[in-house]
């Protein structure tokens, strides 16, 4: 195993984190997390013997307030492995970009790799996911990884690039049109508020609004919700139920590059 790993990750709704938890944790017992949701500045400079960058797949696409956080980064001479998390539709262009990004703040990319999640809209895409057959997939693909740092180690070779599906220009970014509402059990505790990782949600003396402009659909706000008083639309979720339908019950497979 490795000395210790920094894990840099977004997970609205833990789907994401759970995938890189349990890759990271495979390969070294000290795993240092940074969430990429937070507010605050990241810190620039890693000490670790490998970072781990993982992010959701929004509609194609890594977010971009993942991706422009990821360009922060200092990676000059330090290696890198990325993991995207999909909720069964398709991951598009989302792992590409996220390794573009990586090499723009000079890591070297060692392997990446998508895994699926349970959809974060339509719960019933995905369900259940990652299962046991995905944890143990997971570690399979942390063992490669271990054993590739350790024969360019013993080799002394250079790292060839790591090439993913995707293409460039990547597709158009998800449009947001609406966002989650608040029904009227709402109490107002501004849990919401504290994890929208944008500052899209504020609360004005009693009512709560949410800023369409900012909003990127990351649903962080109804995963924590005490009172699950946050919802989709009515148009909203229906139009996502009925395009995601036929998903329920398809097991993807999960995908490696190394």
């Amino acid at each position: 195993m490795l000395k210790s790993v920094v894990l840099y990750y977004f997970s609205p709704t833990g789907g994401t984190k759970k995938v890189a938890e349990t890759f990271a944790s495979r390969l070294s017992k000290k795993v240092d997390l940074v969430d990429l949701g937070e507010k605050k500045l990241l810190r620039k400079n890693t000490e670790n013997d490998l970072a781990v960058v993982a992010a959701p797949v929004f509609g194609g696409r890594i977010p971009s307030l993942a991706a422009d956080k990821i360009k922060t980064l200092d990676g000059t001479g330090k290696k890198a492995v990325s993991l995207v998390v999909y909720g069964t539709r398709a991951y598009e262009d989302a792992l590409l970009e996220l390794n573009d990004a990586l090499r723009e703040s000079h890591f070297q990319i060692i392997a990446s790799g998508d895994f699926v999640a349970q959809h974060s809209i339509v719960p019933d895409v995905g369900k259940g996911r990652p299962d046991s057959r995905d944890i143990e997939e997971i570690r399979a693909f942390a063992d490669h990884v271990l054993d590739k740092i350790g024969r360019l180690e013993q080799e002394g070779a250079e790292e060839k690039e790591i090439k993913v599906p995707g293409s460039r220009p990547y597709k158009t970014a998800m449009k947001i049109t609406d966002t989650p509402i608040s029904t009227s059990s709402c109490t107002l505790c501004g849990r919401c508020a504290e994890v929208c990782p944008t500052g899209a949600i504020y609360i004005d003396g009693n009512e709560l609004t949410t800023d369409v402009r900012k909003c990127i659909l990351c649903m962080s706000c109804t995963h924590v919700c005490p009172e699950n008083a946050r919802v989709l639309p009515k148009a909203l979720q229906e139009g996502d139920d009925k395009m995601l339908s036929p998903l329920i019950g398809v097991y993807r497979e999960n995908e490696t590059f190394y």
